[in-house]
C-alpha cells in the first residue's frame, strides 16, 4: 500500500481547490481584470460575461434560474442576509422564526441576533439520529411565523434532513424556507422547485473551489423580497452592494459545473469508500458506535464515537491524518459538540468522536491505512484505560461510586 502523509479527511471544513478550477481562475487575475460593474468599456463587458456564466452555472446545480443567485462573500454572509433580509422585510407580517438546535453557528447565532433584538424563535431538537419531527415543526408554526430555516446536510454528522416534506409544510402553511446547503450543494441532488425551497445558502470552498466567494438562492415566483444587509452601489439587483470578486465567480461556477457533471459517480464511490471505513472500524473495535442515521447521510461524512477513549489524544495519535473532533468553527473549544449532545450523548462519549470527512481526492489506499491506525491507536490507548479494564471485566461503571481525594 502507497500513501503519502499526511492523509486529507477533513473535506466537511474545507476541501483542496481543483486544479481544473485553479486552471479556470488564473485568467481573471492578470488578463481579464476588468470590473464587472464598469460598463463602458470592453474590460468590464468581458469580465460581466464570466460573472453572468458563473450565475448561471451555479444555479443549473439548484434547477433555478440565474437571475435567483445573489453572490456573497461565503455562506455565513449568506445566511445572514437571508434570515435578517426576512426580519426586516417581513416584520409587520410577524416576528416568530424556527430553526433547529443543530444548525450551524452562522444560523445559531444570527438568530439569537434576533431575539436579542425582540423577535420569537423557536429551537427545534432532533431525535437520536440527527432528524427532527415533521409533526413538530407543523406544531410550532404559528400565524406569526416568517421563517423556518433547516439545515439541508448537517456539517458534524453528515445527516440529511428531509427537505422536500419540510419545504411542502411551508408552502402550504404560507411561511418563508430557508436551508443552509453548504455540505449538501453540488455532492446530493438539490431542486429548489420540487422542494419548495425559498432561500438556499451555499459556498464555493466546500465543493473544490475557492474560499471567500458564496452565494444565496433567492426565490422570484412566488417572489422572496429581502432586506440588504450591506449598502453600497445596489449591486447584485439590491441584495448585496460590492464589488464582485471575478476570479473566484469564475472558480466558483468551475466547480459547481464539475459537482454537476461527477455528481452521480462521487456518489456511488464516497459512498462506498464511506462504507468501507465505517465497516473496517466498528467491526474491528467494541464499543464503538456512528453517530447520525445510518442512511440518511451525506456520502462522504461519516462521525464515530469510541468509547472509553479521550479524543484529543486519539486526536493526537492520528496527527498523520487530517480529522477534526467537531465543526471547524468550534473545533478550537473544549466543550463536548452541541450537536453530539443534541443526540442524547453524554459529555464522555461526545469528547470521544472523530469526524471523518471523505471527498473527491480521497483515495482507497488512504481509508484502509487511516482504518488501520484508528484501530491501532484506539487499542493502544485503552491499554492504558483503567475504564477499559474494568469495562471488560464486566463492571457496570454507571453503577461505580467513585469516591473523591
Amino acid at each position: 500500500m502507497s500513501v503519502t502523509l499526511p492523509i486529507y479527511l477533513d473535506n466537511n471544513a474545507t476541501t483542496r481547490t481543483d486544479p481544473r478550477v485553479v486552471e479556470a481562475m488564473l485568467p481573471y487575475f492578470s488578463d481579464v481584470y476588468g470590473n464587472a460593474a464598469s460598463k463602458g468599456h470592453s474590460f468590464g463587458w468581458v469580465a460581466e460575461e464570466a460573472v453572468d456564466l458563473g450565475r448561471a452555472q451555479l444555479a443549473s446545480v439548484l434547477g433555478a434560474d440565474a437571475k435567483e443567485i445573489v453572490y456573497t462573500s461565503g455562506a455565513t454572509e449568506s445566511n445572514n442576509l437571508a434570515i435578517k433580509g426576512v426580519a426586516e422585510m417581513y416584520a409587520e407580517k410577524g416576528d416568530h422564526f424556527i430553526t433547529v438546535g443543530t444548525e450551524h453557528k452562522a444560523v445559531l447565532d444570527t438568530m439569537k441576533r434576533l431575539e436579542h433584538e425582540g423577535k420569537r424563535v423557536t429551537f427545534l431538537g432532533v431525535d437520536k439520529d440527527g432528524l427532527i419531527d415533521l409533526n413538530e415543526l407543523a406544531d410550532a408554526i404559528t400565524d406569526k411565523t416568517v421563517l423556518v430555516s433547516v439545515m439541508f446536510a448537517n456539517n458534524e454528522i453528515g445527516v440529511v434532513q428531509p427537505i422536500a416534506e419540510i419545504g411542502k409544510l411551508c408552502r402550504e402553511r404560507g411561511v418563508l424556507f430557508h436551508t443552509d446547503a453548504v455540505q449538501a450543494y453540488g455532492k446530493i441532488p438539490v431542486d429548489v422547485n420540487a422542494m419548495n425551497i425559498d432561500l438556499l445558502s451555499f459556498t464555493a470552498h466546500k465543493i473544490y473551489g475557492p474560499k471567500g466567494i458564496g452565494a444565496l438562492y433567492v426565490r422570484r415566483r412566488p417572489r422572496v423580497r429581502l432586506t440588504a444587509q450591506i449598502d453600497g452601489g445596489g449591486h447584485e439587483r439590491g441584495f448585496r452592494s460590492g464589488t464582485l470578486n471575478v476570479p473566484g465567480i469564475v472558480g466558483f461556477g468551475k466547480a459547481a459545473a464539475l459537482c454537476q457533471q461527477e455528481m452521480e459517480g462521487e456518489i456511488a464511490r464516497l459512498t462506498a469508500l464511506r462504507d468501507r471505513l465505517k465497516t473496517g472500524i466498528i467491526d474491528a473495535i467494541d464499543s464503538a458506535y456512528v453517530n447520525g442515521h445510518e442512511t440518511k447521510r451525506l456520502p462522504g461524512n461519516m462521525n464515530i464515537s469510541f468509547e472509553f477513549v479521550e479524543g484529543e489524544s486519539l486526536l493526537m495519535g492520528l496527527k498523520d491524518v487530517a480529522l477534526s473532533s467537531g465543526s471547524a468553527c468550534t473545533s478550537a473549544s473544549l466543550e463536548p459538540s452541541y450537536v453530539l449532545k443534541a443526540l442524547g450523548l453524554g459529555d464522555e462519549l461526545a469528547h470521544s468522536s472523530l469526524r471523518f470527512g471523505l471527498g473527491r481526492f480521497t483515495t482507497p489506499d488512504q481509508i484502509e491505512w487511516v482504518i488501520n491506525k484508528v484501530i491501532s491507536e484506539v487499542s493502544r490507548l485503552r491499554d492504558m484505560s483503567p475504564l477499559w479494564e474494568l469495562h471488560q471485566e464486566g463492571v457496570d461503571l454507571k453503577t461505580v461510586q467513585w469516591t473523591a481525594h
